[in-house]
């Protein structure tokens, strides 16, 4: 018996048995899906969740945020999180206004969390043209929360091929005694709070200065520059270090190069022929970026992909955007930072991001995460782990841990444990 001959079967049988029996009380309303239960929804919740670790969120308004999404409804989502990412910015400029530096602060941490996190879901609804002025208000949150640490977090402008990058420098005290320098490069969405939370605050409590930066198709590269990603990012840490040397609180000796989400991929390519870091750790390890891309096609659609013909590709893709919500939100999110008008075109450009060729390069220890439950790009930490000719470690994190799915999110504490207690072995 097929599956449809069991559904009919069973829909037959469940109508008679109906038609005999008493009428039953009615059932008390389902309680409402809980947006935790949505992958989508879910991974941003449980970032927003590991970011109260550091004290840059709150549980409990996490929890106010939640009760107001309705699952699957994107627009519900952008209105909470960026409505409580307003009511946490008049928090911060009532606090700042007074000089309760530490609460204007935190404030403002939260504030630029929440923003962050509703730009994850304005490619899901009917008018995305609002994701420029919310990344303006997170990029004005942040800005004014790293300048109210102690020492005051300095922006620093990275020349880069006749531009610049934006980069976040994070000093442990202001002794400008030379100290290791680890190098936070997010992947494909992160953002400066993201970096933060994930690596910059564990970085400042071990004695580490660190610096966020954003290369191409990252935060303001992407939003203000119009700067695309590219596959080969030494081209991207090659100018990172030589304006870090120059720094008097960098120790050129012990400079690490940390990489998340698809930094995981940018760091070991980076390393294969930048070899003036130290140490590199990829969290996750991403073997070839494409297949997070590829591994989701129908075979008719990959087979236009892969014959060259671009505009039934298109046509396909198109199609299925405008008829699937969350299609159209991964296309958008996932192409912008490409700088790539045709799908096509970004698909093709997208098989370049791998390291095929280049993994046997890498000179330096390396450190690879590989999450229980990784969702974007499973099993390549062990394949990019395999790989490696160079001193490697790889760390297994676990649901049993708190630690699983991508980057860890929810377990930020736990992660630089595991991360800076290798780091710190490494380099001493």
């Amino acid at each position: 018996m097929n599956r449809r001959s069991i559904l009919t079967f069973g829909a037959a049988a469940a109508a008679a048995s109906a038609a005999q029996a008493p009428p039953l009380p009615a059932a008390p309303p389902a309680a409402p899906a809980s947006p935790f239960t949505d992958p989508d929804f879910g991974f941003t919740a449980q970032i927003a969740l590991g970011a109260s670790y550091y004290r840059a969120g709150n549980p409990g308004k996490l929890l106010a945020i939640a009760a107001k999404i309705k699952a699957g409804d994107f627009e519900s989502a952008w209105l909470a999180y960026h409505g409580a990412g307003v009511e946490a910015r008049t928090l911060a400029q009532a606090a700042a206004a007074k000089r309760h530096n530490v609460s204007a602060r935190e404030a403002y941490l939260w504030a630029a969390g929440c923003f962050s996190a509703s730009l994850r879901f304005l490619d899901g609804t009917s008018d995305p043209e609002r994701m420029l002025p919310c990344w303006q208000e997170y990029a004005a949150c942040w800005s004014s929360g790293a300048a109210l640490f102690d020492p005051p977090i300095e922006r620093l402008g990275i020349p880069y091929e006749g531009a610049s990058l934006t980069a976040w420098f994070l000093r442990v005290d202001s002794s400008r005694r030379p100290r290791p320098l680890v190098l936070l490069n997010t992947g494909a969405d992160g953002l400066e709070n993201s970096m933060y939370v994930l690596g910059g605050a564990g970085a400042l409590a071990r004695g580490y200065n660190c610096l966020i930066f954003n290369g191409p198709g990252q935060g303001d590269s992407l939003w203000v520059r119009k700067l695309y990603f590219r596959p080969d990012w030494e081209k991207v840490i090659t100018p990172v270090v030589d304006a870090m040397v120059r720094h008097r609180e960098v120790d050129p000796k012990r400079i690490a190069l940390v990489g998340v989400s698809q930094g995981g991929y940018w760091v070991p390519r980076a390393l294969a022929f930048e070899h003036r870091i130290a140490a590199g750790v990829a969290d996750p390890g991403v073997w070839d970026v494409s297949e997070a891309w590829l591994g989701h096609l129908p075979a008719f659609v990959r087979q236009a992909l892969d014959s060259g013909d671009k505009d039934q590709f298109d046509r396909m893709l198109q199609m299925g955007a405008a008829a699937n919500v969350r299609s159209r939100m991964t296309l958008r999110f996932r192409v912008r930072p490409l700088g790539i008008a045709s799908w096509y075109d970004a698909f093709r450009a997208v098989q370049a991001y791998n390291l095929r060729d280049v993994a046997g390069a890498i000179r330096c220890p390396m450190l690879i995460t590989d999450p229980e439950g990784e969702q974007f790009f499973p099993g390549q930490p062990q394949k990019l782990y395999d790989e490696l000719r160079c001193p490697k470690t790889i760390i297994h994190f676990t649901r049993e841990q708190g630690a699983a799915e991508h980057c860890e999110v929810a377990a930020p504490g736990y992660r630089d444990f595991q991360i800076y207690n290798w780091l710190d072995e490494t380099l001493a």
